[in-house]
């Protein structure tokens, strides 16, 4: 595990969870990881949990997150919410390009970087998405997919915004599947993503940002896979939903 870069594992809860559920899992998290002091630790619940959620990680070693974010920092743009809105309640990283919006939504790289130097000009963290199909990986296009992904949505960040940014490597056939890269698999899409900011932004900017897997993350697969040299960390699903399920992700990461 690279000394240089501190783990971060963040838990998208995507949409699942009452404001009372919510409530009630964090709860228990806050329990739970009470002394982890070797990970940063994120969790995204939906914007209707965003307030009570905020006011229950105060204080705590868990930092709050957001699931996307508008672009634009006001206007006419029905159902969609600002980075002000977010800071609001004192969420620190917003998750933005992940494949469902890329899929469903139809969000392309070009949008996803403005809502990156949006994000950064509200001194939000941004968790960039990036990842292939299965289709794309059989075809050998895996390595195009992600360099046409990592340079249009990181497009125009300076290195100082770069530093700031975690890329999330989440390959589209392993996301709620049940089925998760091998850590051969995950360390070399790791290594090329970082040799791909290490052009855009500098051998040393590369060295120090933190890229995650995302994609069935599980307790029993977290050590091995957080052990990869250029693995610094999880984006985690399903797993986050449950209390025990998240904390032994991360303590097993340790």
């Amino acid at each position: 595990m690279n000394k240089e870069r501190k783990l971060i594992i963040a838990g998208n809860w995507k949409m699942h969870k009452t404001a009372a559920e919510a409530l009630a899992l964090v709860k228990a998290l806050k329990l739970e990881l009470a002394h982890v002091k070797e990970v940063d630790m994120v969790v995204c619940p939906p914007y209707t949990a965003l307030a009570d959620v905020s006011k229950t990680v105060l204080e705590s070693n868990i930092r709050l997150g957001a699931q996307n974010m508008s672009e634009h920092n006001h206007g006419a743009y029905t159902g969609e919410i600002a980075a002000g809105m977010l800071k609001e309640f004192s969420v620190r990283y917003v998750i933005l390009g992940h494949s469902e919006r890329r899929q469903y939504q139809h969000e392309c790289d070009e949008l996803i970087s403005k809502k990156a130097h949006a994000a950064h000009a509200a001194s939000l963290r941004p968790i960039v998405c990036v990842g292939e199909t299965l289709a794309e990986r059989e075809g050998g296009l895996m390595e195009k997919v992600l360099e046409t992904q990592v340079r249009g949505s990181l497009a125009g960040l300076t290195p100082e915004q770069m530093d700031e940014t975690i890329i999330a490597y989440e390959p589209i056939w392993a996301v709620g599947t049940g089925h998760t890269a091998s850590t051969k698999q995950a360390q070399e899409a790791h290594a090329f993503i970082r040799k791909l900011v290490a052009g855009m932004s500098g051998e040393a900017v590369a060295r120090r940002v933190r890229i995650q897997y995302g994609g069935s993350v599980k307790p029993a697969n977290a050590r091995e896979l957080m052990g990869q040299p250029d693995v610094d960390g999880a984006l985690v699903g399903g797993a986050a939903l449950d209390a025990r399920s998240f904390s032994d992700i991360i303590k097993n990461s340790i």
